[in-house]
């Protein structure tokens, strides 16, 4: 089927990126928003726009129904739901269906079962997927947890079914503390996801987090666009990916990438995903989990192997097969991506709100952008508070790595405070720089003093290149001493 014209549920920087995609295969596009985003950048990149609701995204952007009802009134084709919000709903899916529109992503089956971690696991039993060791149903008892814990050996991790973004989980160092964290996790994981479920795992001490994007259609081909490196995060999200990881051999990529595409294998899968393992410090990996939709962070796939996937989604929605094999992807270069949150590093990565009095994203060879913000902006405190995606990209590592600093340089923001800063921190730290770090990077090496400190040093070599600067131009010119040349001594000295 044809798709003339796609509807985003979603918001933002993601409804911009595929209305890019569509405009570019000459698709209609149509954007829905909540009152809070009336005047938002997407609203405007659309062909056709319709409010759907209050700010609270369970007055708007949650509302799945009401999404179908203007989709069928404006006689739209297809929906893609970006990511959050109903990406990840299979009830949403199958009503898209239902209704007689193609839902941009995978079936409800899909979903359903890689939603559930323990049904996940239980999908992929089959295909020797080397998972963590544990138990892979839920628990309740913590009398049956002690057990558990006794056979695999502390630390564990507790970890909600239904879970996600860090909540419903508890490292658990020691048998006394075992029934408290559990009672917390089963609380958290019901308040968060309304599933309570929790099951057990061995706790893997300096993991690395490694994904494979793989894309699937529906003629029985699946493939896989290497991995990414999603070590860097904080409070288990992720701030800094990377493409490719700087410890993976061609022989561990291979072995990885067969295990994803097994696991979408297992469950039927159509369209693009992404199954995420954990890397132990022995280079064994094991299956964490499967998320049914396109990631935040596709653009570093997107720049090392030169595919466009919210082209390829469409076009497996469409009902066409790949028009290439995996022996046909290639890894070109390095790409790096930093996502800007408007969040203070200073203050234990707190939400910033505010007015971008100043915003002016850099631009130039082999930084790319993606944002749904512009200057004047107030940043809305009902949403996920990711003000864009900032991406480079290199020959080599070490040249994303350098351009992902000169593009944190060049990016001006002011009103808010940002991960800005941070990103820089991180780009320049000798973990970073070696490829030796994990997941406990911010744990690790990060603390408000240290960055407080980077900031200040960062001032005074400022300051130092503009002294220096100066001297050089006052020796082609001689000029009168002044109060400005006083000024940078003082600077200087400070």
């Amino acid at each position: 089927m044809k798709i003339n014209k796609i509807l985003v549920a979603n918001r933002g920087e993601i409804a911009i990126r595929v209305f890019k995609t569509a405009k570019k295969l000459g698709i209609k596009t149509v954007a829905v928003y909540s009152t809070a985003d009336r005047n938002a950048p997407h609203v405007e990149e659309a062909d056709e726009a319709v409010w759907i609701g209050e700010a609270p995204s369970n007055q708007s952007y949650l509302l799945g129904d009401k999404i179908i009802e203007v989709a069928k009134s404006l006689k739209v084709d297809a929906i893609h739901p970006g990511y959050g919000f109903l990406s990840e709903n299979a009830d949403f899916s199958q009503k898209v269906s239902d209704a007689g529109i193609l839902f941009i992503g995978p079936k409800p089956y899909a979903i359903r079962t890689m939603g559930s971690k323990l049904a996940a696991k239980e999908s992929v039993k089959k295909y020797n997927i080397p998972m963590v060791p544990g138990i892979d149903q839920a628990v309740s008892d913590p009398q049956k947890a002690i057990k558990i814990a006794g056979e695999i050996g502390f630390p564990i991790l507790i970890k909600a079914s239904a879970g996600g973004g860090g909540k419903g989980m508890r490292i658990v160092d020691k048998e006394s503390d075992l029934e408290s964290q559990m009672q917390r996790a089963i609380s958290e994981a019901t308040s968060a996801f309304g599933d309570g479920s929790v099951f057990i795992e061995k706790y893997i001490d300096s993991p690395r987090h490694i994904e494979i994007q793989i894309l699937a259609d529906s003629h029985g081909n699946v493939v896989h666009l290497f991995e990414r490196e999603c070590s860097i995060q904080r409070r288990h999200q992720k701030v800094v990916e990377e493409a490719p990881s700087a410890i993976l051999t061609e022989d561990l990529r291979n072995k990885m990438g067969e295990a994803a595409v097994s696991v979408a294998k297992s469950c039927d899968y159509l369209g693009a995903g992404t199954v995420e393992f954990l890397m132990d410090a022995q280079m064994n990996f094991f299956f964490l989990e499967m998320n049914t939709r396109l990631q935040v962070e596709h653009p570093v796939t997107e720049w090392i192997t030169g595919l466009d996937l919210v082209e390829e989604q469409i076009k497996i929605a469409e009902g066409e097969a790949l028009s290439f094999s995996q022996n046909d992807l290639k890894i070109k270069g390095h790409a790096i991506e930093l996502r800007v949150y408007a969040e203070d590093p200073l203050q234990d990565f707190m939400p910033s709100m505010g007015r971008l009095t100043t915003y002016k994203p850099p631009v130039g060879e082999n930084i790319r952008v993606d944002d749904g913000f512009r200057e004047g902006m107030e940043i809305p405190i009902y949403y996920d508070p990711m003000l864009s995606k900032l991406i480079t990209y290199g020959k080599t590592r070490q040249e994303a790595i350098s351009k992902m600093i000169e593009a944190i340089d060049k990016y001006e923001v002011e009103g808010i405070e940002t991960t800005l800063g941070f990103g820089k921190y991180v780009c320049q730290h000798k973990a970073f720089q070696s490829g030796k770090f994990d997941t406990h990077f911010v744990k690790k090496y990060y603390t408000p003093k240290r960055i407080h400190s980077f900031y200040k040093e960062e001032a005074t070599m400022a300051a130092k290149m503009a002294l220096k600067l100066y001297l050089e131009e006052k020796q082609k010119v001689k000029l009168p001493k002044t109060e400005k040349n006083a000024a940078v001594k003082t600077l200087f000295n400070s």
